[in-house]
């Protein structure tokens, strides 16, 4: 049995990871953490979550054989840092090992208090690089963002025949449980009900790193290495929706020319091409990832105006596939489970 501890559970990632992993045959939950909830029962903060008896504390106080930080960036880094060098696995839902060491500390403009670890890590989206995971000691879970717009990108770019310069938008709806529990005004019912805004248009942190490992993805997997990279123009703008849970992706592939681009729509075991376009509460409560893809010459986009423009739709949770259920998938991988344990199950409709 695999015991498991949670740095700050109290958070909606923490929360949802503890509400999965309930239902996981092989693993044990020994001890959770949360700064402003130490010393009560998760029953008291989440009673949802009732079924467990564990005190919330302020640090790790059991032996564990794996951590799952859901601290923010930089903080959870340095909770982390010495508990890897004392052998204990780790899966990070920060920011904190997704990056180079230069890259990182230049988008989140704080010092990195352990670069020497980086390359513990490994970036755990299965779909792209589930070989890697299988292999890795530590687990740089993927931002919410960056997983629904990389698993449609990295299949369109890996198997399009097309040449020549492009541009990709990427156009995404996030529900408000992104932002985490929060006080913030901007975030109050009143503020977001019947309301719709986009935000981070300064430059978002999650760009990067859809860039970088969209690159790095393709540079191993096309086979014509002067198109290997990925597009130097990405163009991304996110929004705030409405609704509590979800993300919903709409990424544009925009050629310079006319082109033909035909793909191998190949499902995984989490994602699923459709023949139209899914809804967020399609994936609800779910590690799934639907997708929608315009076919070639197709009389819902193509014409003789815009046959150099492609565009692809992509639906997640962001609290499971965009967080506690793809660092489950994670888990499974690395920990030779299979890949559904936990994760079995279908959403959560109407």
């Amino acid at each position: 049995m695999l015991k498991i501890g949670i740095l700050n559970v109290t958070g909606y990632g923490g929360s949802e990871l503890v509400r999965i992993l309930h239902n996981h045959p092989e693993v044990q939950l020994k001890s959770i953490t949360g700064r402003s909830s130490a010393g009560k029962k998760i029953g008291e903060v989440f009673p949802h979550l009732n079924d467990y008896q564990l005190t919330i504390k302020t640090e790790i106080s059991e032996e564990v054989d794996l951590v799952f930080s859901a601290l923010p960036h930089k903080a959870s880094a340095e909770v982390l840092g010495p508990l890897i060098k004392s052998g204990i696995r780790c899966i990070d839902f920060s920011a904190d090992f997704r990056l180079p060491i230069d890259l990182y500390e230049s988008i989140y403009q704080v010092k990195h208090p352990y670069p020497e670890l980086l390359k513990n890590f490994t970036y755990g989206l299965p779909e792209l690089f589930k070989e890697e995971i299988k292999q890795a000691d530590n687990i740089a879970n993927p931002g919410c963002f960056p997983t629904g717009a990389l698993i449609p990108l990295s299949q369109f770019f890996k198997e399009a025949n097309a040449k020549g310069k492009y541009t990709v938008i990427i156009d995404s709806k996030t529900g408000i449980s992104g932002a985490g529990r929060s006080t913030k005004i901007d975030f109050n019912f009143s503020e977001i009900n019947d309301n719709f805004s986009a935000y981070g248009l300064e430059g978002h942190r999650h760009q990067p790193e859809i860039n970088y490992h969209l690159s790095r993805y393709l540079k191993n997997n096309r086979k014509d290495e002067e198109e290997s990279n990925a597009p130097q123009n990405i163009i991304f703008t996110p929004h705030l929706s409405p609704m509590v849970r979800g993300i919903f992706t709409t990424c544009y592939v925009v050629y310079s020319d006319n082109q033909n681009v035909k793909i191998n729509k190949k499902n995984t075991i989490f994602t699923k091409w459709l023949n139209n376009s899914p809804n967020v509460k399609d994936v609800r409560g779910t590690n799934n990832c639907l997708m929608y893809f315009d076919e070639p010459n197709s009389t819902k986009m193509r014409s003789k105006e815009n046959d150099n423009v492609y565009r692809m739709i992509s639906v997640i949770d962001n609290l499971v596939k965009g967080a506690a259920g793809q660092a489950v998938h994670n888990m499974n991988l690395m920990y030779g489970f299979p890949e559904k344990m936990g994760l079995d199950n279908i959403a959560i409709y109407p």
